[in-house]
């Protein structure tokens, strides 16, 4: 199936520069978006709020398991990329493969950089705040939404 959020960086490159150029603000958040849940909708309908356009860079699902295990992800980056193309709040998808977003930032060069209450500006990867830095790219830290984690859904499926 063809969805047209779906971006490469470079089209998002380019879509960045379209928006600087008119003075609007690109907003980019990352993650695994695995088993979307009512915490993700939220964070995400908050992060589009910071600017005129948000991208959601979505790990492939390879890097997922890197990060999370040989269990997950539960949905493939496919399946996982056209429920977030199909949320109102979210302009772009594109997704990567490494566990670190970092060369999606140093391509698109965000305005707004977005990342979930469980972060801290301190905790992020340190390559990947270097590379917000460079983009010149200001850091927004979103509160979580309590009780709400695709961890916590998957505990309550195994119990």
């Amino acid at each position: 199936m063809s969805v047209p959020k779906l971006k490469t960086t470079g089209e998002l490159a380019q879509i960045r520069e379209t928006m600087q150029a008119e003075g609007r603000r690109l907003v980019l958040t990352n993650g695994c978006f695995d088993l979307l849940h009512v915490g993700h909708v939220r964070y995400l309908q908050q992060a589009r709020k910071l600017g005129d356009a948000l991208v959601v860079a979505l790990n492939s699902d390879a890097s997922v398991r890197t990060l999370k295990g040989p269990t997950r992800p539960i949905m493939s980056e496919q399946d996982r990329a056209e429920i977030l193309a199909a949320l109102e709040c979210v302009d772009f998808v594109t997704t990567f493969p490494a566990t670190r977003v970092t060369d999606v930032i140093e391509a698109i060069r965000p305005h707004i950089y977005s990342k979930g209450g469980d972060y801290t500006v301190e905790t992020l990867d340190k390559g990947e705040r270097a590379a917000l830095q460079a983009a010149g790219a200001e850091i927004r830290i979103l509160p979580l939404v309590a009780g709400k984690s695709t961890t916590g859904i998957i505990k309550k499926l195994n119990s």
